[in-house]
C-alpha cells in the first residue's frame, strides 16, 4: 500500500510547522561547505510544500531563519540571504501552479532590502491564492514576538483603547505575527534534535511534537507522510480525559 493511502484525509492537521534542521551537518558529512547543505535543503522545501498542497493541508509554516541565526558567520548569513532571494524567484511558478499563498512572519524589516523587496513581490503575486497558506518564519524569534505583543497591548491599555478586563487569548492572538493563522497541530523537527528553539511558543501550546533523525536535505514526502500518520495515531485531549472526547 502506498504510504499516502494510509493517511486519513478527514483527520489531517490543519496547521503543520517544521523546524528545518540539519543542513550544515548534512554538508559536513559529505565534506562540503555548509552552504551546499542549505542549497540542497531547498529541494526538500519544494517537495514538502507540494506534498502538503497535494494532501490538502491548509497551513504550512517553515522556520527558515531565526533571530539567533544572525549570529552565525557572515559568509553563511550572506549565502542564506542570497539563496532565499533566488529560491523565491524560482518557486513563483510552483506557488501559482498549486494555488498557494505566500506569507512571512518575523522582524521582516531587519532583512536585507533586496530580500525584503523580493519577498513582498512574491507575497503580492500570490495574495489571491486560496488552496494553502505557506508561511516563512524569517528573522523570527518567538520571545521577541511575545514581547512585541505585550508592548502593543500595553500601549493600547495606556491610551484607553483596550481595558485590562477585556484582555483574553483572542486579544493576545490578534497582536501576534500569526494572527491570521490557526494554532499549530503538528510540529516537526528534523535532524534528531529535540527542542523548540524559540519557535511559535504560544502557537504550539497543544501541538503534537514529532522529532525525526532525518537531516533536512534528506527529508522527503515519505517522511512527511510518516509524521502525519504518527500524528493521526495520537489522542488529542486538550486537557480533557479520554472519555470526554470519545
Amino acid at each position: 500500500m502506498n504510504i499516502q493511502d494510509q493517511i486519513q484525509k478527514q483527520h489531517l492537521p490543519k496547521h503543520v510547522a517544521i523546524i528545518m534542521d540539519g543542513n550544515g551537518r548534512w554538508a559536513k558529512q559529505k565534506g562540503m561547505l555548509r552552504a551546499f547543505g542549505h542549497e540542497n535543503g531547498t529541494k526538500s522545501v519544494r517537495q514538502t510544500v507540494e506534498a502538503c498542497a497535494e494532501l490538502g493541508i491548509k497551513h504550512l509554516t517553515l522556520y527558515a531563519f531565526s533571530t539567533e541565526n544572525w549570529n552565525r558567520p557572515k559568509l553563511e548569513v550572506d549565502t542564506l540571504m542570497k539563496l532565499l532571494v533566488s529560491s523565491l524567484k524560482k518557486e513563483i511558478k510552483t506557488l501559482l501552479d498549486n494555488n498557494i499563498k505566500l506569507k512571512a512572519i518575523g522582524n521582516l524589516k531587519s532583512l536585507p532590502k533586496k530580500v525584503y523587496k523580493e519577498l513582498h513581490e512574491v507575497m503580492d503575486l500570490t495574495k489571491d491564492n486560496t488552496h494553502m497558506d505557506l508561511t516563512l518564519a524569517l528573522s523570527y524569534g518567538s520571545r521577541e514576538e511575545l514581547l512585541n505583543a505585550v508592548k502593543e497591548i500595553s500601549t493600547k491599555v495606556k491610551n484607553n483603547i483596550i481595558s485590562t478586563e477585556n484582555i483574553d487569548e483572542s486579544v493576545f492572538n490578534a497582536h501576534l505575527y500569526t494572527q491570521t493563522l490557526p494554532d499549530v497541530d503538528l510540529l516537526i523537527r528534523t535532524s534528531g534534535e529535540q527542542r523548540i528553539s524559540n519557535f511559535l511558543l504560544w502557537q504550539i501550546a497543544y501541538a503534537e511534537l514529532y522529532f525525526t533523525p532525518v537531516l533536512w536535505p534528506d527529508f522527503t514526502k515519505q517522511h512527511l507522510c510518516e509524521a502525519i500518520i504518527e500524528y493521526q495515531k495520537r489522542e488529542r485531549r486538550f486537557g480533557k480525559t479520554s472519555e470526554q472526547i470519545s
